[in-house]
């Protein structure tokens, strides 16, 4: 249920928070609950990947991604992520996620998503390939780039997020044959 608020809470403060540009960096700030935690008293690491959700509803809200996703019916899917532990969230201990978009490719977008305490120091730390469905076909980020209306620059994707996605669509046509 503290999902529920949490995501209501993103929603609320969203309104009223500065408007961020498509690659902009959203920060958003939560505390760790006792229903997040596992058995060894500090944040699950499944919670993680749940929060993150929030952070990139964040980002989508604040720079208007979020109102042409509801007007166009689209649907975000995340198609793989790999995460990093470094450091435990350790009960009602505070920490902000920080979220952006590193690029994208012909069909997803890639997304740095970072965990950090209250005193800046790094706990977690996440990349995510995400693509948009709308009526069961995967958009292009061709197609997506147009509707959102971005003129900007394509950022380049670092050699490490390249090598990631192709790890991904090795394991991707491993698991079909």
């Amino acid at each position: 249920m503290n999902l529920l608020f949490r995501m209501l809470r993103v929603l609320l403060t969203g309104i009223f928070r500065t408007k961020v540009d498509f690659l902009d960096e959203s920060v958003v700030f939560f505390r760790v609950l006792p229903n997040d935690l596992d058995f060894n008293l500090h944040m699950n690491n499944g919670r993680y990947l749940t929060i993150m959700d929030l952070g990139r509803f964040d980002l989508m809200q604040r720079s208007g991604l979020a109102g042409i996703a509801i007007k166009n019916r689209w649907m975000p899917v995340v198609a793989s992520q790999v995460i990093n532990y470094r450091r435990s969230l350790a009960p009602f201990q505070r920490y902000s996620l920080h979220s952006r978009i590193l690029g994208w490719d012909e069909r997803f977008v890639y997304f740095l998503q970072q965990f950090r305490s209250k005193d800046g120091r790094l706990a977690a730390s996440a990349l995510v390939r995400a693509g948009i469905l709308v009526k069961g076909r995967s958009l292009t980020m061709k197609e997506i780039i147009e509707i959102v209306g971005y003129k900007g620059p394509r950022p380049i994707l670092a050699s490490e997020v390249t090598a990631w996605r192709d790890t991904e669509e090795w394991l991707r046509s491993d698991a079909e044959t």
